[in-house]
């Protein structure tokens, strides 16, 4: 038949109007002889064009129609569509938003009678009707067909409106009890003499188990049986396992109607390694003694739906008590938050945007902040079990735990997100939790959601706007609270009693909840600007000090500095404008000691936190001729000597709180910027910059000692020689300068003058950089001279030419390996360089005798230095595999064959070690085991120094110190035992190699 041209446009304007996107396909679908009793039939249009996907469901329209058996049966359904306006709405309403729904309905044509049964007195049916809906089935075939009727009933209400997205959650849940009774009832039918020897329950858990499940959903279920009366245990339970595998094998198997959804026993004790059914003693015992938190954490939402109810209420009344004792665990809300962190984790970074359920601000943030909330407060107040999302939420904001303004916007926020959800699992009906990428799915989405007029725009910036509410959960359900509770504001909302609140603070990890509130308070109350923009950062600020291994010092940290500066102006809003800077100030006071003590004393240096401007803000370490530019400017401008090292000593102090800050950001990672994962440039960053400051504060603590004593005319030429860990760029924040002081008297001037004169320059420069002050202290250690502590501290150069000719030791051409010049007079270092570099680099290599020296007093130290009681696997300089271990095998490699190798002539370890790789004098494989261990030991040292705020070459042996120390580490809360193994196993393996290069096997 065809169609008069005007006629053809009209109906094709008509078509676009009403939302189809292929106007000409419609056309046709329309002409078709299947609907010619409804061609100009208005009412079709309109109807269609209030659908989700017009073109789909006038696709599913007339293959529905082909469909029917005859004639007749398309008569009665055309004039059902016509007059039946509800039914033609939820008829088309899941035609235009599930394909799956339209092929199921194709393959079953009577089915869409099924729309008809729910009259609007009956509209939300419950468990029992369902279980009628199913009760015909005979087996998985059978059962799936009637389940997808069931579900054809639930998505028209759904997409017509009719119930809300919370009902519909309810709904499926309901018809999966329903499925599970029907299943349970098939396996036993098939298996008499099982059901006849045991009693089974069908316990749900997760979203089944909370009244909210999805379309498409793995329904988590948790097995409990019992023998009955004279029945042997043993075999009651095996019988109860074979009901329950045959139970999950007919919803989960995939039959030429697809299957219902998976039955996943998983969250039982023991996970998929546990046996699948339990006694309820045997579940007991296993809560009682090995659960995680997460696995009282899921019982939350556990319910009896299927089997022997009794028995399931028997388990829960037992669990419950459990449950609601999780919160008083050690480590409780780390490991709630460790949780959360993993699922984040696991997500393909590509899908990470799109990921509507586990991304951030997805549902899962909802649903694990309510939770968190009910195990806390859920103790004392029984109002808040409940095992759905929403009504928990309600409850909390009721029990004034949760502002209701809050709560009011979260509530909308997971609605939406759950009705997304729902609609994206709806159209295919698969297990999925992507938003769709392509315009014409998004549309469809969109218009689901009753977003018209822009569809696709109005979906992702609704999408945004939710998401962004659900990112501050943390703020607005965990924290803001407490700070209502002591900030006494005027608001008239419930707030958490003094109870409540330290009841959270001790749920956080704050081992002071008391000390902790009165913080709050007095960072929080008033009417001061100041109280106003704390009261906006404290919540956040909260968050991440509990993410800490030491919230208490974090909070307490935060009141000092907002003490010192909390009326300068630009102090806060530094904090409030500067995304960086709050997150990187909470990461640096509450990681231990050292950073903190060093902000404290110039709490000014937090400046430093912020993005940086290019001229020496920001953490970015500065390099040693900026170093040195600035410290002899600032010694130019000083009075006299005290004075010009007194404020060397003031940038060295900002310049090792910039270094320590940056190393506890990049270690600890932050929400925009994660972890350093490259451990070991972390330590050469941490080398150089502490290594670049010292050599730079040596640099004008001499320009001003000599000075002040003789007008920038020393009589005699003066050089630094670095030592060490410090010639080999390695400094740690504990670490001693090791130097050698050269000297050679000027032209004309008496020998014995210019040693006076150079004597009294170490002196001074000693006494100046160790002078009691509120600055950290300098200590320089010239204990690597010749002669030792017995010899003169400054030699000229040809004294050290004429001792090292007639006197040197082998060590001591092993400790010249490290020499590189400081500070002082360059030509003068350079010349003592050429001076040593025979020694360090022997023609030939050592001889077999000298190798064999300086294995004994390996040997020697490390039988005489380790300290008593020390653990010697946990010595990290010392023990077995430890820093020690490394630098001496690289030392003998470099004593041996740097002569004639350039490669190995560095002062630096890694450097070193790197070019006997590449030379071929040890193994990729084990200079990778070499360097992994030098790097861990280092770390560990650099960690020890900034949480206990001293040096310490062995881990620290109290509880929260260790942990920080693991926190920096990379460990999370209650991976210390973790740490340690590692550090064993690291060490240990360093150990064969050294045992094997070192000691020749």
């Amino acid at each position: 038949m065809t169609s008069a041209p005007g006629r053809r446009s009209s109906t094709f304007t008509r078509l676009l109007r009403h939302g189809f996107t292929d106007p000409s396909a419609a056309e046709r679908l329309l002409d078709s002889d299947e609907l010619s009793p409804l061609r100009n039939d208005p009412v079709l249009l309109e109807a269609l064009g209030r659908t989700a996907d017009p073109d789909l469901a006038l696709h599913g329209l007339v293959r529905l129609l082909e469909a029917q058996p005859g004639a007749t049966a398309r008569r009665e359904l055309l004039d059902t569509v016509t007059a039946a306006k509800p039914l033609r709405d939820r008829l088309l309403g899941v035609l235009g938003a599930s394909a799956a729904l339209a092929d199921h309905l194709a393959r079953h044509p009577r089915d869409w009678e099924a729309l008809v049964t729910y009259e609007p007195r009956d509209l939300h049916p419950g468990v029992e009707e369902f279980e009628r809906g199913l009760a015909e089935a005979t087996d998985a075939v059978s059962l799936r067909v009637a389940y997808r009727r069931c579900l054809l009933a639930i998505a028209a209400r759904d997409v017509c409106g009719t119930t809300d997205v919370a009902q519909t959650a309810a709904e499926l849940a309901d018809l999966a009890t329903a499925t599970l009774r029907a299943a349970l009832g098939l396996a036993g039918a098939a298996a008499p003499d099982d059901a006849a020897l045991c009693r089974l329950a069908v316990i749900a858990m997760g979203k089944c188990g909370g009244h909210e499940l999805n379309y498409v959903s793995d329904v988590d279920v948790i097995f409990v049986a019992e023998s009955v009366e004279g029945a042997d245990e043993d075999k009651a339970l095996r019988a109860a396992t074979r009901l329950a595998s045959h139970m999950m094998r007919i919803c989960s198997e995939s039959t030429v109607e697809g299957s219902i959804w998976p039955v996943d026993a998983n969250l039982r004790p023991e996970g998929r390694n546990g046996p699948l059914v339990r006694t309820l003693s045997s579940h007991l015992a296993y809560y009682q003694r090995w659960a995680k938190t997460w696995e009282f954490q899921a019982l939350l939402k556990a319910r009896p739906v299927a089997g022997d109810l009794a028995l399931g209420e028997e388990y829960v009344a037992a669990v419950e008590p459990l449950v609601w004792q999780a919160a008083e665990r050690e480590n409780f809300v780390a490991d709630v938050q460790k949780m959360r962190r993993r699922v984040v984790e696991n997500i393909p970074v590509a899908e990470i945007e799109r990921e509507l359920k586990l991304g951030p601000g997805g549902l899962r943030d909802v649903e694990f902040a309510v939770q968190l909330l009910q195990l806390v407060h859920g103790r004392a107040d029984a109002s808040l079990r409940s095992g759905t999302t929403l009504d928990a939420l309600q409850a909390l904001a009721a029990g004034g735990y949760v502002g209701r303004a809050d709560a009011v916007q979260l509530d909308e926020a997971y609605r939406f997100l759950r009705s997304m959800e729902h609609r994206i699992q709806l159209y295919r009906l698969r297990r999925t939790h992507l938003v769709p990428e392509g315009e014409a799915d998004q549309r469809r989405l969109g218009r689901s959601l009753g977003l018209r007029a822009d569809p696709v725009g109005e979906l992702n910036r609704e999408w945004k706007r939710h998401a962004a509410v659900v990112r501050r959960l943390h703020e607005k359900l965990f924290y803001r609270p407490l700070l209502d509770a002591v900030a006494q504001l005027p608001s008239g909302e419930v707030r958490l009693s003094s109870a409540a609140a330290r009841e959270r603070m001790v749920a956080l990890g704050y081992a002071d909840p008391a000390a902790a509130l009165r913080h709050l308070e007095a960072l929080a109350s008033g009417v001061t600007r100041k109280a106003a923009i704390q009261r906006t950062l404290l919540p956040v600020l909260l968050g991440w000090f509990a993410d800490s291994a030491d919230p208490d010092a974090g909070l307490l940290n935060f009141r000092k500095v907002s003490d010192a500066l909390g009326k300068t102006p630009w102090y806060l809003r530094l904090l409030r404008d500067e995304g960086a800077a709050a997150e990187n100030l909470a990461r640096v006071l509450s990681a231990g000691r050292l950073a903190p003590d060093l902000l404290m004393r110039a709490p000014e240096a937090v400046a430093l936190l912020g993005d940086g401007d290019g001229n020496g803000g920001g953490l970015e370490p500065r390099g040693r001729q900026h170093l040195e530019q600035e410290i002899l400017a600032t010694v130019g401008r000083a009075g006299n000597g005290e004075q010009a090292v007194t404020a060397v000593r003031g940038v060295r102090r900002r310049e090792l709180f910039r270094t320590s800050a940056a190393d506890i950001v990049s270690s600890y990672g932050t929400e925009t910027q994660p972890a350093e994962p490259d451990q070991g440039a972390l330590v050469d960053r941490v080398g150089s910059a502490v290594s670049n400051l010292t050599a730079a504060t040596l640099a004008g603590t001499l320009r001003a000692v000599v000075r002040d004593g003789w007008g920038d005319t020393l009589p005699t030429r003066f050089a630094v020689i670095g030592m060490g860990r410090f010639g080999g760029h390695e400094l740690g924040y504990g670490s001693d300068a090791d130097v050698l002081f050269v000297h050679e008297p000027q032209d004309g001037v008496d020998e014995r003058e210019a040693a006076r004169a150079a004597g009294r320059v170490v002196a001074e420069m000693r006494r100046l950089l160790q002078m009691p002050s509120a600055d950290p202290p300098l200590l320089i250690d010239a204990d690597l001279r010749p002669e030792g502590k017995s010899g003169p501290l400054v030699r000229t150069l040809k004294s050290y030419e004429a001792y090292y000719r007639r006197w040197s030791l082998v060590w001591e051409s092993q400790a010249l390996l490290r020499a590189e010049p400081v500070a002082g007079d360059e030509e003068l270092g350079r010349r003592f360089v050429e001076l040593v570099d025979p020694l360090r680099y022997p023609e030939r290599g050592l001889g077999e005798e000298a190798v064999r020296e300086i294995r004994r007093l390996k040997a020697r130290m490390e039988s005489e230095r380790l300290p008593r009681g020390a653990d010697p696997k946990l010595h990290t300089k010392l023990g077995p595999g430890g820093l020690s271990d490394v630098e001496w095998t690289v030392q003998l490699l470099q004593l041996r064959h740097g002569w004639e190798l350039a490669g190995l002539r560095t002062t630096r370890t890694r450097t070193a070690l790197t070019a006997a790789r590449e030379a071929g004098l040890l193994s990729a494989e084990d200079a990778g085991i070499l360097d992994e261990a030098w790097v861990l030991a280092t770390r560990v040292r650099n960690a020890v120094m900034l949480v206990r705020g001293r040096a310490g070459d062995t881990f620290p042996s109290d509880g929260r110190e260790v942990a920080a120390v693991g926190r920096y580490l990379g460990y999370g809360p209650g991976h210390v035992g973790d740490m340690l193994d590692d550090y064993r196993r690291t060490a240990r393996r360093a150990r064969g190699v050294v045992e094997e290069l070192f000691y020749g096997g």
